[in-house]
């Protein structure tokens, strides 16, 4: 084989030709970089970070939901004029809730004014109140009906009755994830509230941005995610295995038009794999220093919302924190006694949350929510039967007028909005319904919520579906 001859000029380049291969050999090296990044190799993670309407003040959300409704008027909004009326019928009519409700019924609990903003909290709240300079009360919230199931769906999508994606799903969709090796949507509990998974679907979003659940009962990261180890093949042995699986997966997922559900399942796949690698670092909290853990206190709320903190830093994106299974706060009987304890079991943690938050610099980006389904009445309920014990000691739904709190990620802190009427019945000072609180969310987090869209079925649905108005006095 003949070869050509070389000539000494060949040895040598000009200074033009050095510049051209210098800058080809650059393109060449950020080329191979995209190429050797597994989500280039298999299209767009639909997780990766993405951009917002505008700059946001909240880059990630901490919802803790008290699942059942907490009494605002023995946690939040007190109400003096109910030991004026103990016992005697309201000089108003009562508001129809779910069960009869009778005389008025002073709360149980003293409250104190804190901080420099002086707001009042209530006893069962020591430790949250020390933080409540970083609070906005928001004292009017109102919903649509005095039923769990209905006002769940409409707290966590935006709708009492049809399937919607869920708050989180929402969230992520627009902003994706700062983590690719973490779901971007992790909503954990102790079990599983009533309504399930719905309380984080997907819905017609794609299926990627479902929640994905923790079972906090576990302690140990084995039972906390299920098959978080693979022990028989090693991340190399198990990467060649997926990226075969996946190669047929694409083949198939060509021949039908890019189904969601199959994207969704190739997705899950990745995902599964890459949380190998950090979920299990995530959900350790035995690697916290001692002295963290013990600001947090002990016990599951504890527990769940340390790991919301770890989480949140390793950049996940929406993290919901529910209280127990079922629906824990629904105390139609022995309020005094059922708030005391489960406020007992969270009231530590929150305040330790917040602080910690705040002293690692992540409150400022951190919008953290608290509020149940809907509060209860000022009025003690009555005896009925199948429904409670009878003992008239206890508040039943109300839909009417409730309260909920936001802290950091751009909220304004040390204020209250809104009122409820001077017995706490129903909100009449600045009304703030669910929507209006998802558009304000959604604000805090960057996206105009008329704007913020997906289209299914013909329409461009949104999480505020045609309701919702920001309240601008809450952001700061």
């Amino acid at each position: 084989m003949q070869y050509h001859s070389q000539k000494l000029s060949d040895s040598f380049m000009t200074r033009r030709e050095y510049l051209s291969r210098s800058g080809i050999g650059m393109a060449g090296l950020a080329l191979g970089s995209m190429l050797s990044s597994k989500d280039n190799l298999l299209g767009d993670s639909s997780l990766s970070a993405k951009g917002s309407h505008f700059r946001p003040k909240a880059k990630r959300v901490i919802h803790i939901f008290l699942n059942g409704g907490p009494s605002h008027v023995d946690t939040f909004d007190p109400k003096p004029a109910l030991n004026k009326y103990a016992g005697k019928l309201l000089p108003i009519k009562n508001l129809r809730t779910e069960r009869k409700t009778g005389a008025a019924f002073p709360s149980p609990f003293k409250f104190k004014r804190y901080g420099q903003s002086g707001i009042e909290v209530s006893e069962l709240f020591p430790h949250t109140a020390k933080c409540i300079d970083d609070i906005a009360v928001i004292r009017s919230m109102y919903a649509d009906v005095p039923n769990h199931e209905p006002s769940l769906m409409l707290m966590n999508c935006g709708e009492a009755r049809l399937i919607r994606p869920s708050v989180g799903s929402w969230v992520t969709y627009g902003l994706g994830s700062e983590n690719q090796n973490l779901p971007g949507f992790i909503s954990m509990c102790p079990g599983y509230p009533i309504q399930e998974s719905q309380n984080w679907q997907s819905g017609f979003l794609p299926g990627i941005y479902q929640g994905t659940h923790i079972n906090t009962r576990h302690t140990s990261v084995e039972k906390l995610i299920e098959h978080i180890k693979n022990r028989k093949l090693s991340l190399k042995e198990q990467r060649r295995q997926l990226d075969f699986i996946q190669l047929l997966n694409r083949r198939h997922a060509a021949k039908r038009q890019k189904d969601a559900q199959l994207e969704a399942r190739i997705q899950s796949f990745e995902l599964a794999y890459r949380m190998q690698m950090e979920a299990s670092e995530a959900f350790d909290v035995n690697r916290e220093p001692e002295h963290i853990r013990q600001s947090y206190g002990k016990g599951t709320q504890a527990r769940q919302l340390l790991i919301a903190r770890r989480l949140v830093e390793r950049g996940v994106r929406f993290v919901q924190v529910w209280h127990g299974s079922g629906q824990p706060w629904d105390n139609h009987d022995d309020i005094e006694v059922g708030h005391r304890r489960l406020a007992g079991q969270c009231d530590q943690a929150i305040g330790a949350l917040l602080q910690d938050l705040k002293q690692r610099g992540l409150l400022d980006e951190t919008l953290v929510l608290w509020g149940g389904e809907f509060g209860r009445t000022p009025t003690v309920e009555l005896p009925t039967p199948g429904a409670n014990a009878g003992k008239i000691n206890g508040r039943d739904h109300n839909h009417h007028g409730f309260t909920m709190w936001m802290a950091g990620g751009g909220a304004k802190g040390g204020t209250v909005y809104g009122a409820t009427d001077e017995f706490g019945f129903k909100a009449e000072k600045d009304r703030m319904h669910v929507h209006d609180l998802h558009a304000t969310m959604l604000a805090m987090l960057g996206f105009d919520h008329e704007k913020f869209t997906y289209r299914h079925a013909g329409r461009d649905f949104r999480l505020t579906d045609v309701h919702g108005k920001v309240v601008h006095d809450l952001i700061a």
